[in-house]
């Protein structure tokens, strides 16, 4: 038996309600070791675990799942945060290195800049795709007042795209 996430209905949920709270919870189900070709076909959850707050940044708050122990070994998957940060708070200049993120907004706005002189601001449904193979120097940080959301998903890159 292999372990999957059960990230359609999440996803789902991620396009249609952007204003509403996600709880972001991962639904590990059982399937066997051929490939399921019917996504419709309804299989056992054996675990449920829900994401837990814990302190990133600089007075940044993140709800993570993916990246604690109980859900560790989901590579290519290595991170996945719901963030709720108003300013000042935020995650000034720090690197990445042999990964990729992808952040989408589901409230507010978010300003990124990088050592690169690369520069933007995602908003409200928007999404940023950001390649730290090599490493990057970069930092992300509030756009607006008021508390700004999002989730951040940290994908692992090949070790050829890494050095």
């Amino acid at each position: 038996m292999r372990a999957i996430i059960n990230n359609h209905r999440f996803l789902s949920q991620l396009l249609s309600r952007t204003k509403t709270k996600i709880s972001s919870c991962f639904l590990i189900r059982s399937m066997s070791s051929e490939v399921n070709q019917n996504f419709n076909k309804s299989r056992l959850v054996i675990k449920k675990v829900l994401a837990k707050p814990q302190r990133e940044g600089e007075g940044a708050t993140v709800s993570r799942s993916i990246g604690r122990m109980e859900l560790k070994s989901l590579d290519p998957f290595l991170m996945l945060d719901e963030f709720s940060v108003s300013p000042p708070a935020g995650f000034p200049d720090h690197p990445h290195r042999g990964f990729e993120t992808v952040t989408y907004m589901l409230e507010g706005a978010f300003s990124h800049q990088d050592f690169s002189g690369h520069k933007g601001t995602i908003k409200t449904g928007d999404v940023q795709w950001m390649t730290a193979g090599r490493g990057i120097i970069h930092s992300e940080m509030p756009a607006g007042e008021g508390i700004q959301r999002g989730l951040q998903l940290w994908i692992n890159l090949a070790s050829k795209d890494k050095m």
